[in-house]
């Protein structure tokens, strides 16, 4: 059938009521749309399959990791435009919501949609990229399930994230001076703010839970002389983190487990970092959390939380995790607002002594990741697979323009574990952490 573009646009536009945003060019090589604008390409009439077969995020993720779409321009451009008909449909007013239902049952989109199945061809659902992890049964958060799902998103392969995340190995948001500042400098910059916040000191004892690839035990290790124990999920990321310490000549001051925080039973510490992890941890296990981390440090010691939030929803039991992320990038993660952190925390014994918002940090951070995968996007291709790292770039492109538009940000919050005399062991004055 000729002209596929034409026929494509013209059905999103009588479904959506408005020019589509972005160019579409169609396998057939027909193109349509607003000239100028990123181009949408369909290489495949299997990716028109993969969204009808799953209507929405998930078939349009299926089409993008298999290589069946595609875009040719700026991606954050093309992702700003579609954001509005993908990521944020569901944020769209109620009467918006409604017309395009409408639409849908009107006779003449019936018939495009029947025009559809002609151009998309054999009816049959392919299958899901190898990239995928299938739905998973049984409860969430168990010990064993945390393991798997962690292993999925970590144990692609050290190499592959080298290149990624660039020497500093640091697998969360940095804090940025300038956005002309190096990400090695955002990295070693945020470590030592969190050391700072824990008021590190020499001998003192620290635990990182979620430790990644070393980095923040490695720092506190060498900069403040702490004795430092870093706990991870990850066998490639434990291996790394073991070399690095040792070659830095420091085996006798740090310790890497693999270990869950459930497991840890050799407090106290004076102090407490957990850093981009307790978004793995769960709405129904964050208490437990909680519980234990006040549990492993001693009165007086301190807790940092970095953690990145969403934006409450009037229905909390309504809300869903991304299918696109839980399916191919976090699974089983979830992300809380700020408030039912802080909320959680306090609950747990701690008082909580400062939130620090760091929203912007994270989209700088999001883009020096993508630009360093783009640089080396045949090797990081190699080390994983195409398809993996065609999920990377997506979802961490995604992630950039979802924090710039305030629709998720990352906090820092800091907590004590006050003994019954009340002296936190904080300065009187705000911010100036170690007095």
């Amino acid at each position: 059938m000729a002209d596929a573009a034409g026929r494509l646009t013209k059905l999103a536009e009588e479904v959506l009521g408005a020019p589509l945003p972005v160019r579409i060019r169609a396998w057939d090589r027909s193109e349509s749309g607003p000239p100028g604008a990123p181009t949408l390409v369909i290489r495949h009439r299997r990716a028109l399959r993969r969204m009808m077969f799953r209507p929405g995020e998930l078939g349009l993720a299926r089409a993008w990791v298999a290589g069946d779409l595609d875009i040719d321009g700026d991606l954050y451009e093309a992702l700003d435009r579609l954001a509005g008909l993908i990521w944020e449909r569901d944020d769209a007013p109620r009467p918006q919501r409604a017309a395009v239902v409408r639409a849908l049952a009107r006779p003449e989109i019936r018939a495009a949609a029947r025009e559809l199945l002609t151009l998309a061809g054999a009816p049959v659902p392919p299958a899901p990229p190898a990239e995928e992890v299938r739905r998973r049964r049984g409860p969430l958060h168990t010990l064993r399930r945390d393991k798997e799902a962690i292993s999925h998103h970590y144990d692609v392969g050290n190499d592959f994230y080298a290149l990624v995340l660039g020497p500093s190995m640091v697998y969360s948001c940095a804090y940025w001076e300038s956005p002309s500042a190096t990400l090695e400098d955002a990295q070693r910059d945020k470590l030592d703010l969190i050391c700072r916040k824990l008021g590190l000191q020499k001998d003192r004892r620290l635990l990182d839970v979620g430790c990644g690839w070393g980095s923040m035990v490695l720092h506190a290790a060498r900069e403040y002389g702490v004795r430092a124990v870093g706990i991870t999920l990850s066998e490639e990321q434990a291996t790394f983190a073991r070399k690095r310490i040792a070659e830095a000549g420091l085996a006798d001051r740090v310790e890497i487990r693999v270990q869950d925080y459930r497991e840890i039973h050799d407090e106290p510490f004076d102090a407490i970092s957990s850093i981009g992890m307790a978004e793995h941890v769960g709405r129904t296990q964050y208490g437990e959390y909680a519980a234990a981390l006040y549990r492993l440090l001693q009165p007086g010691g301190r807790l940092l939380n970095h953690q990145i939030a969403r934006r409450p929803v009037a229905d909390e039991e309504a809300y869903h995790v991304d299918e696109f992320i839980d399916r191919y990038v976090f699974p089983d993660g979830e992300l809380a607002p700020v408030g039912q952190t802080v909320g959680q925390l306090e609950e747990a014994g701690f008082e909580v002594r400062d939130v620090e918002a760091i929203r912007e940090h994270y989209a700088l951070t999001l883009r020096s990741w993508v630009a360093n995968l783009e640089r080396h996007w045949d090797e990081a291709a190699r080390l994983t697979s195409t398809g993996r790292a065609r999920v990377w770039r997506l979802y961490m492109a995604a992630s950039a323009l979802s924090f710039e538009r305030n629709r998720i940000g990352v906090n820092q919050v800091l907590a004590v574990r006050t003994p019954e005399s009340g002296e936190s062991g904080l300065p009187l004055r705000g911010r100036d952490w170690t007095g």
